[in-house]
């Protein structure tokens, strides 16, 4: 069709709608385009969109093309495929689409009418091409030739309207009105013709609809003149009726048709035959019995499809005047269709808790056949759970009948059975399964009304005491029971701090060790929780008796008290007033009151500084740190149980007012940075690094000098006890150094020019507040030496640069090698300075050294050693001892000396708090460039 006539046809087209209990019907033109607009339903039903989005609304229908479809973001119905109204309806007026629209949660439906509106899309159309006639040249005037009408698809104006004839000189048309709107053409003769003057001819019939613009079609008619046949037949009867259920056989004889030719011979011979002008779906079904006018079924009838028939038959003779009559056939109905059920809708599982009357399934029910025999009703099977309804025609609404209870029935099969009033009469029946799903509407129970049990004193913590039992008779995640301690206290002490429950199993453990003394028995409940929403819950008595004591004062986990260092904590300077230093952790064994800690400043450099949460035991400032605050701030914590008489137990915490670690660093090592760099800096490094090696390498020569030296004279004197030089290694300094470390000791800084414009950072091996320090806070830093046999060397591989004033007073000479502590008694508990690795112990030297000394027994030993070991200090060969790669000095304690031809096997010595040694000419000598590294 023109695109042209589809726009016209849109213009005019009528939107009709109209409401009545949730219906809407539409009207639209044919053949629109694919997207285009329907109507918007939302707005037509007053829905909202949401509430399509929500009720996931759809269309549906029982045909397989689904013509139209519904955008839930809009509301609007659209066509979803291009619609021919006489595809749908045929020769049916008015031609409508019934669709519904479902909507859930609520479940809800509305019926859609669409009536579809036709368009001159066809042209009028003659089933045959052409017509041939014989007409004898008897023929009088008003003799009529049934031409069969042109058929058009269209309905309504746009129908067949008109037929014309060319030339019409002799013929004249004439219309005859069918029962079902059709119109057949008749073509008159008006005046004889004369075979002499012209045998045959041919005319044009031409048909014409109503449409704008009109459309048309033609076919063309031979006529044939022959000679003398003065009588047309003649039937009995114009117009034949009968009837013919659907369920008839084939071969069934209808009727029989009669005419009769007043000519005699063989023109008064009449054949019959079914006219061209019926269709010819329609001719297939019948047949007729050209002699005796016998009309038959030749096919399967049904009611459903169609229920009347018309017929035009023909009676001819053989000189080929013909005459026509009509046979009407009405089909006659039987129940030959059983209900047709479709489910629209269905839920799979319904909860307990829905109230009665809840909408469970949607079923649409129709029988194709017609009056009683399409009457449906439905019911359901003895099942009193659920009932069945019809809101409307062909709908059947399943839906609850009273509440439901999972724990008595969790599943139903529901079987519906629609039955239509034939006779006999047909069914049809649809099976649903429908779960019920649990709503937690049981609580736990406990299998005994209280409990109670018996532990022994001085019991382990996390002993199991016994289990308790509950059963939730609900479903899954509602019967999954969780056991929780309610909330009670027990001599003012959660209850949660005696006894634990498993939440999965239900096991009462002890918390604690209990007190007979402190705590004779008690009492809690347990509450039993399922895990619905809202959950459920019931509880029971447990009643635990105890027997036995033992008191125990508080002990400080945090922080760890040594003898040697205790912790240094960092306050920055821009501290704000509450600001926590630390806290301290302690603990008391105790249980009740017993255990119950209090935290109190006992002591503090400045009291107005800092306070003590008197339950948590932090530390925090009282007021803002200020320039006039001392760097070092010493702080006394004494921790007290509430036991009668009390217990305590005291921490003393080292404070440091500092802003960063790196100047923590060197306020407690005195360890100085440069504030000025030299802007030769690179030089100066490249330098002393050249000066150290050439220093280094010009010791190694003189000791291996030295050493060859020695060993010649040894071969002059004689074998007696003779002074032995001392071996130094490589890596040891004698005594004469002026306290610059041998190369192989040298920690060197390799800094750029640039080096000045960036922050040098030091590594922490801890958190950076905290800072293992001297407790006497003195100006030096010790350094904790790991000395063990030689054959735990193995264990200390890694150093850290020496300190060039280190250095031992004389009453803490050490021992012989190993008699150290160890670095897990010493340097752990002692502390070591973050950044740094422990000191190198080379015992073997040491050891060795003291051995060589001992042997040398003689006065040239004592005279060449003279210059270093002072007559003042007595025999002691041990009195100046050096520490070999160091300037330090080992000065004697009278009180620990040993005897030089006896050494003692190493032992461990404790470790005593060094004083501040007096400084010696080498320690007062100012330091160099490669001390300060």
């Amino acid at each position: 069709m023109p695109d042209a006539m589809i726009r016209r046809s849109m213009l005019f087209f009528t939107l009709l709608v109209h409401f009545a209990r949730g219906q809407v019907s539409y009207s639209i033109p044919e053949e629109i385009s694919k997207g285009s607009m329907v109507g918007n339903i939302a707005q037509d039903l007053g829905l909202d969109l949401q509430r399509l989005k929500s009720g996931k609304a759809r269309i549906y229908t029982r045909d397989s093309t689904e013509y139209i479809e519904l955008n839930r973001n809009t509301g609007l119905l659209l066509i979803r495929e291009k619609m021919d109204r006489e595809s749908l309806c045929a020769k049916t007026t008015p031609c409508a689409l019934h669709l519904q629209m479902i909507l859930e949660n609520p479940m809800e439906f509305y019926t859609i009418t669409i009536e579809i509106m036709d368009i001159n899309d066809n042209a009028p159309s003659f089933q045959k091409k052409d017509f041939s006639f014989e007409i004898s040249e008897s023929a009088v005037a008003g003799a009529g030739f049934m031409l069969g009408g042109a058929f058009d698809a269209d309905v309504g104006t746009n129908d067949l309207q008109s037929y014309s004839l060319k030339p019409a000189d002799k013929f004249q048309l004439e219309l005859h009105s069918q029962a079902d709107g059709s119109k057949n053409v008749e073509m008159i003769l008006e005046k004889p013709l004369d075979r002499e003057t012209q045998s045959s001819f041919t005319l044009l019939l031409e048909a014409f609809d109503g449409g704008d613009p009109v459309l048309s079609g033609t076919v063309q008619i031979h006529i044939t003149v022959l000679d003398i046949n003065d009588n047309a037949p003649v039937f009995t009867q114009k117009v034949y009726k009968t009837t013919i259920t659907e369920n008839a056989p084939k071969g069934t004889v209808l009727t029989v048709v009669s005419a009769s030719d007043a000519d005699e011979g063989s023109n008064s011979v009449v054949t019959y035959y079914i006219s061209d002008t019926v269709n010819k779906n329609v001719a297939d079904m019948f047949l007729i019995n050209e002699k005796s006018g016998e009309l038959i079924l030749n096919g399967h009838i049904d009611y459903e499809r169609v229920n009347h028939y018309e017929l035009n038959i023909q009676g001819k003779d053989q000189g080929g005047l013909s005459n026509a009559c009509k046979v009407i056939i009405d089909v006659l109905d039987i129940n030959d269709n059983s209900p047709n059920i479709n489910i629209v809708s269905s839920s799979h599982s319904v909860s307990e808790g829905s109230k009665s009357g809840t909408v469970i399934s949607v079923l649409n029910v129709d029988d194709l056949d017609s009056g009683s025999n399409g009457q449906v009703q439905c019911v359901l099977n003895d099942d009193m759970s659920f009932s069945i309804t019809s809101p409307s025609s062909n709908f059947f609404s399943l839906q609850t009948e009273q509440e439901l209870d999972r724990e008595r029935e969790a599943e139903y099969n529901i079987t519906v059975i629609c039955t239509d009033e034939g006779v006999p009469a047909l069914s049809s029946n649809v099976s649903l399964r429908v779960q019920i799903t649990d709503v937690n509407d049981n609580a736990p129970v406990f299998e005994k009304s209280h409990y109670e049990a018996y532990v022994l004193e001085n019991n382990t913590p996390g002993l199991s005491i016994f289990t308790v039992k509950a059963s939730d008779a609900d479903w899954n995640q509602n019967a999954r029971v969780s056991y929780i301690l309610e909330d009670s206290t027990v001599n003012g002490v959660y209850v949660s701090s005696y006894v634990s429950v498993q939440p999965d199993s239900g096991l009462i453990t002890a918390v604690r060790s209990f007190d007979y003394e402190q705590l004779k028995d008690f009492h809690f409940r347990v509450k039993a929780q399922d895990g619905g929403s809202p959950p459920l819950s019931s509880n029971v008595t447990v009643k635990i008796t105890i027997k036995d004591q033992n008191d125990n004062a508080p002990q400080v986990l945090y922080p760890v008290q040594t003898g040697a260092s205790v912790v240094a904590e960092i306050v920055p300077r821009a501290a704000e007033v509450g600001y926590l230093v630390t806290k301290v952790v302690a603990v008391d064994v105790d249980s009740g009151q017993n255990a119950w800690l209090s935290y109190k400043l006992q002591k503090a450099t400045d009291r107005a500084l800092f306070e003590v949460g008197l339950q948590n035991g932090e530390i925090r400032t009282v007021r803002q740190v200020t320039d006039k605050d001392a760097f070092k701030q010493k702080l006394t914590v004494v921790v007290e149980d509430n036991g009668q008489p009390s217990r305590s137990a005291v921490v003393s915490i080292n404070v440091a007012v500092a802003d960063s670690f790196p100047e923590v660093l060197s306020e407690f090592t005195d360890f100085t940075h440069k504030k000025q760099y030299d802007e030769n800096l690179t030089f100066y490094l490249v330098l002393a690094l050249a000066a150290v090696s050439f220093l280094f390498i010009t010791s190694v020569v003189v000791i291996i000098s030295v050493k060859i030296y020695r060993w010649r004279q040894s071969r002059f004197l004689y074998q007696s006890n003779l002074p032995v030089i001392p071996y130094y290694p490589p890596h040891y300094a004698d005594t004469g150094v002026t306290g610059t470390l041998p190369h192989g000791y040298n920690y060197e800084v390799c800094m750029t020019t640039d080096s000045r414009k960036s922050d040098c950072k030091f590594s922490t091996l801890g958190g950076q507040n905290v800072l293992m320090v001297d407790p006497s806070f003195a100006e030096t830093m010790q350094h904790t030496i790991k000395k063990n046999s030689g054959l735990q060397n193995e264990h200390s591989t890694s150093q850290k640069p020496p300190n060039a004033d280190w250095r031992f007073p004389p009453n803490q000479r050490p021992g012989p090698s190993g008699a150290g502590a160890h670095p897990d008694e010493a340097g752990a508990s002692a502390g070591v300075i973050a950044g740094t690795r422990p000191w190198p112990n080379p015992p073997t030297e040491a050891e060795q050294f003291q051995a060589m000394m001992v042997a040398a027994n003689v006065s040239e030993a004592t005279a060449t050693l003279g210059p270093r070991y002072n007559p003042q200090y007595g025999p002691d060969y041990r009195q100046n001892v050096f520490i070999p790669g160091s300037t330090a000095t080992l000065m004697a304690n009278p009180q620990q000396q040993v005897p030089q031809q006896a050494l003692p096997p190493p032992q461990a010595l404790p470790p005593v708090e060094a004083p501040k040694a007096a400084q010696t000419p080498a320690s007062k000598k100012k330091p160099t460039k490669k001390d300060k590294k």
